[in-house]
Formats: structure tokens, C-alpha cells, sequence
């Protein structure tokens, strides 16, 4: 019989993925404490209150935190077992920027014991989890690690990537597949007794590497298929041909299945991760660059189509409605729609500028400083404006009827107006 792990488990970083990770092992019974250098998410937590939006998420932590089963601190404990879940950036040349990884790692280090299991759960360029034994060999080399070979090791250190759908972690996580890669088998097998708690897919057992780049793969995957739909866009609005018409009559071809363009493409994980690729291999991976170009452009053309129709209008007013990177969350990572708004409105400075979003309480940094622009309803924003730009489709924004957008010039980005 394949081993369950029992112990006490300490998770590094409660965001998007650390959070839901400690909920679900929390609910099995399992000690978890969390792990964050933030003082307010660790004081929401502790209340049993989660400081982000997701659906089922905030019964969990409520149960969880009554129980007793899942605490929150700043400070690394003791434990049998540790999860690193926290951001892994790129730096202004694309690169990855690993500087929260390690500080974890170095922060497991002075904790780490005989037996004890770490899993890097950020998603990262090859060769991360043995760049992680690395750091922790350094600062412990009383320890026998992996790499000195596996009869000998003290410690398993495995990489286990999330692969779970904002607006639906809290069912993915325990449904989806797992990848397990180890730096040895038995770091593996170590690794996957974790998510034998509550994972329900198949766990498939791998090395570290593999494991590390089948995440990148995936999210290239989506982002060059996304890439593809944005393309035909392009062209369609070059030809004057209606491109969801033409994407609508290409899938019904039997082995046809194009996505739906839009206004770039945003979160966590498509804008940053094809990147790691192109930096482990720059001259094979010509055509994951040219997608991530495509799509990093796309912002720009939707701001400038927006800025081109504003010239119609004497002293026009514009409503943007949306500005988290996809449909019904409150997630603004890497979001096209923050980016479009930007640009609209630092191209149009005397324009007034109009942004709705019933999940976004107040403008995001990169938008605080703009005086052109203001936070309002939606139904207000659409009354006023002149031109409307459907930038997220988010459930309230499709029950606008159309007869409200009579007269008004519209660019729906995501085809969600057109029924």
C-alpha cells in the first residue's frame, strides 16, 4: 500500500495556491501551519477570514482554522514536512527571479531534520529543486542531501506544480492530476504521501526536472494556442472579416477547437512561465517566443483601436468594464486589462476615463496615479460613456442589455455581446 503522510506540515507563502493547499490538507486531519511575511493575511487567516476571492475557499478556512487544524504565522516552525507556494516573478529581462524560492529555502534550512520532506510548489525554470538542495546544502551541511545520493539522504526534496483554474482551485486541487518529480524516486514516493491526502486524480511520479517542465509546457501550450486565436483576430479586422464568425465555422470542424481571442492575456502563470522556456533554450524556442510577443502586443493594439475611435468624438467619455485577468475573480496579476486602461488613458490625458469592475474595490497601482481616471458602477459608467470597451467578461457586465449600448460606440474584446 502506497504511504500516507502523517506529521505536522508547514506551507511558505497563503496566496492563490499556498492557502487552498493548506485548507486541503487542514481538512484531513492533518497539524498545517501557514506560512507568510505578510502580518495582514496571517491576522485574516488566523480569523478563519481569506484575504482573496475564490469560490468554496472561505468555508474551508473557517472550518479548518475552528477545528484547530490550520494556524497562520510569520515565523517558520518545526514541522515534519515543508511546501513552498510563493511567487516566482521574472525579471526585467525575462528571467526568472527565484529571490522568494530561496529565502524559503534558506528558511527551511535552519528548520530541517532527519526525515524531513520538502516540495517546491512555484512553478519554475529546470532545475530549480536541485538549485533548492543546493542552497539548503550550504547552510546545512550536516545533513546528507539527494544529490549525495539516495541511500544516504537525510532529507527528500521533490518539486509538485500546481495546475488549478482560478474560480475553481478549491475543486481542481483535489480532482486534477499530480505531477511529483523528485530529485530521486525515493524523494518522489517521499513527496507524493503528501498529496495522497487529498489529491483524488492520479499521481504520476517523475525526476524533478520533468516534473518542472511539464508546468512550463503546459501554460506554453495554452498561451501559443491563445496566441493562434489572437492572430486570426488580426487578420479577420485587416480582411474586414467578422473573426468570430470565422472562428465559430473553423470548430465546427471535428478536429478543430480555436480559442477566443482577446485583450492579451493575463494571471500568474501564461504571461510568465513561457518565458522560462525561452530562457533554458532561446534558439529552439522560437516559436513559444513568438506567441508570448503576440500576446504581450495585444494590449496595445485594443488601446489603440479604443484611442483611434475616440477621435470621432469632440470631448469623448470612455468606459472600460473590467480589469482582472479573467471572468468572475478578483485576481489583477498580469492583467491585459489593467494594461489596456493604462495605455488609453495615458494616450488620451484630457479623456475622461471610466473603469467598472464589481470584484475590483479601487484602482490598482499601476493605475493610481493617472487623474484621467476614476472607479464607477457599470450601469452608470455605460450610461455616461461614449464609447464602451468590454475588457473582462464578467457575469454582471453580460446581463447589460443592448439597448443600453444603443448609440454608443462598443469594442467587445471578448465576444461577449455578440447573442
Amino acid at each position: 500500500m502506497s504511504e500516507v503522510f502523517k506529521g505536522r506540515l508547514a506551507i511558505l507563502g497563503l496566496g492563490y495556491i499556498g492557502l487552498p493547499t493548506a485548507v486541503a490538507i487542514a481538512t484531513r486531519g492533518v497539524d498545517v501551519v501557514g506560512v507568510d511575511i505578510n502580518p495582514a493575511i496571517v491576522a485574516a487567516v488566523s480569523r478563519g477570514e481569506v484575504p482573496f476571492t475564490e469560490p468554496d475557499l472561505a468555508v474551508a478556512v473557517s472550518g479548518a482554522v475552528a477545528m484547530g487544524r490550520l494556524t497562520a504565522t510569520c515565523e517558520l516552525p518545526e514541522a515534519d514536512a515543508f511546501i513552498i507556494a510563493v511567487p516566482t516573478p521574472f525579471n526585467e529581462d525575462r528571467s526568472a527571479n527565484l529571490s522568494y524560492v530561496k529565502a524559503a529555502a534558506e528558511q527551511i534550512a535552519s528548520r530541517l531534520k532527519v526525515g524531513n520532506i520538502v516540495v517546491l510548489e512555484s512553478t519554475s525554470p529546470p532545475g530549480t529543486t536541485e538549485q533548492v538542495c543546493r542552497w539548503i546544502s550550504a547552510l546545512r551541511p550536516d545533513l546528507r542531501m539527494p544529490l549525495d545520493g539516495e541511500n544516504g539522504a537525510d532529507v527528500y526534496i521533490a518539486h509538485c506544480p500546481e495546475r488549478v483554474l482560478p474560480g475553481r482551485i478549491m475543486i481542481e486541487i483535489v480532482t486534477n492530476d499530480r505531477v511529483v518529480g523528485g530529485l530521486t524516486p525515493k524523494c518522489a514516493e517521499k513527496a507524493a504521501s503528501i498529496y495522497r491526502l487529498f489529491a483524488q486524480g492520479e499521481i504520476l511520479l517523475t525526476d524533478a526536472a520533468s516534473a518542472e517542465m511539464a508546468k512550463l509546457v503546459e501554460n506554453a501550450y495554452r498561451d501559443v494556442n491563445l496566441a493562434f486565436a489572437n492572430e486570426i483576430s488580426l487578420v479577420c479586422e485587416t480582411l474586414h472579416i467578422d473573426a468570430w464568425e470565422v472562428i465559430r465555422l473553423a470548430n465546427r470542424h471535428p478536429r478543430v477547437n480555436i480559442l477566443n481571442p482577446g485583450p492579451g492575456v493575463g494571471g500568474h502563470c501564461i504571461p510568465v512561465d513561457p518565458w522560462f522556456i525561452v530562457g533554458a533554450a532561446p534558439e529552439q524556442a522560437r516559436l513559444i517566443r513568438t506567441a508570448r510577443e503576440v500576446n504581450d502586443q495585444r494590449p496595445h493594439h485594443v488601446a489603440g483601436q479604443v484611442v483611434e475611435k475616440a477621435q470621432r468624438f469632440r470631448s469623448p467619455k470612455i468606459a472600460c468594464l473590467g480589469l482582472t485577468f479573467k471572468a468572475n475573480v478578483d485576481d489583477v496579476r498580469e492583467s491585459p486589462a489593467i494594461e489596456v486602461v493604462d495605455l488609453i488613458a495615458k494616450s488620451l490625458p484630457e479623456v475622461e476615463v471610466m473603469v467598472a469592475d464589481p470584484y475590483v474595490d479601487k484602482l490598482p497601482k499601476e493605475l493610481s496615479g493617472r487623474d484621467n481616471l476614476r472607479l464607477e458602477g457599470a450601469y452608470s459608467a455605460v450610461e455616461k460613456a461614449d464609447i464602451v470597451v468590454l475588457l473582462v467578461e464578467h457575469d454582471p457586465f453580460k446581463t447589460i442589455r443592448h439597448t443600453r449600448l444603443g448609440g454608443k460606440v462598443v469594442y467587445d474584446t471578448r465576444g461577449a455581446w455578440r447573442q
